[in-house]
């Protein structure tokens, strides 16, 4: 005779078998639970393992200053545990403000300028300061922005020292006392500042300025420069130039001119400045150390994303400045 199960029974199986599932269905949600918190974890962790970006937009990389600074840039970054992030702007203003967008969108923790326009950085820097990201100008301008550092050359002391070299070479020349500055684009105001060094010492040791006219820092506007001023001035004896590539252009003009009583002085300390006082054809450059500029600038960026202060040598206008020196055929030939 069969068994049929009672009633009681049924039910307390029926029971179980809820039971069961309930629990399945618990450890279920629990392990889904475990799963999603787990992957939360991890992107969480991969962040925090993740070097933050310093960001870097420089004015023109085929120029040697401005490739010395950005290695500057990659190499502190690195010593520092940071990923560096580097944009040419290849002298264009409008790679200048893609690039820049383009380190705001990457979420750099800090973005470091040289601008080839410094008049279009106000909205890019507020824009950068609205994400919380800090900006850093080296050299060039900041064009009126709200930046929170800018690391220049001391330009004025260089103007000096070129100035000093000018005269030094010159003593016990007998005739003209007439020097000619070319200057690099008006926009460049912190380089501006080494012609007024140039002019207020080459002043005051007895010479004048016959002329000024601006190459706006090329090497090709710095050798027609030089052929009109030759033109107009042809009794000078010096010519200063705010950078190496006008400088080398203007000497390659005298050359071509066959005068060799012009003595020239550039700055930077390029090497194919470097190269023109080796073949004669410069005197002297005023050597600035991009690539200490770089670093310089990433160390700022670091104290500026952890919060701590910052020291200036110009706290109103939060200027710092790196040294220059000058240098002549001695140099390069020791």
């Amino acid at each position: 005779m069969s068994h049929v199960p009672s009633a009681t029974q049924t039910t307390a199986a029926g029971i179980g078998q809820q039971g069961s599932a309930s629990r399945r269905r618990r450890i279920t949600i629990a392990s889904l639970i475990v799963l999603v918190l787990l992957i939360i974890v991890s992107v969480l962790t991969a962040n925090l393992l993740k070097p933050k970006v310093i960001g870097f937009t420089g004015y023109d990389l085929s120029l040697d200053f401005f490739h010395s600074m950005e290695m500057g840039v990659m190499e502190e970054s690195d010593a520092l545990g940071y990923q560096s992030i580097r944009y040419d702007q290849a002298g264009d203003e409008t790679r200048l403000v893609t690039s820049f967008k383009r380190l705001i969108e990457e979420q750099a923790a800090a973005i470091i300028v040289s601008p080839i326009s410094p008049e279009v950085l106000p909205p890019l820097v507020d824009s950068a300061h609205e994400k919380g990201i800090p900006v850093i100008i080296n050299d060039i301008g900041g064009g009126g922005s709200a930046y929170d550092a800018i690391v220049i050359s001391d330009n004025w002391q260089g103007g000096v020292l070129a100035a000093e070299f000018t005269a030094d070479s010159l003593k016990g020349r007998e005739g003209s006392r007439k020097v000619a500055i070319i200057t690099v684009e008006p926009s460049a105001v912190y380089a501006a500042r080494r012609g007024e060094g140039y002019r207020e010492t080459i002043e005051a040791r007895g010479y004048s300025i016959a002329t000024e006219i601006s190459a706006y820092s090329k090497q090709e506007d710095g050798y027609t420069a030089m052929k009109l001023i030759l033109e107009e001035q042809p009794d000078l004896v010096a010519v200063f130039a705010e950078n190496d590539p006008m400088a080398v252009g203007a000497a390659n003009a005298i050359a071509e001119a066959g005068r060799k009583d012009i003595l020239v002085v550039g700055f930077n300390g390029d090497k194919i400045a470097r190269d023109a006082i080796a073949a004669g054809l410069m005197q002297a450059t005023v050597a600035q150390n991009p690539e200490e500029m770089g670093r310089i600038t990433v160390q700022l960026a670091d104290r500026l994303v952890k919060g701590k202060d910052v020291i200036f040598d110009d706290p109103d206008k939060r200027e710092i400045y790196v040294p220059v020196e000058l240098v002549t055929i001695q140099n390069i030939q020791g």
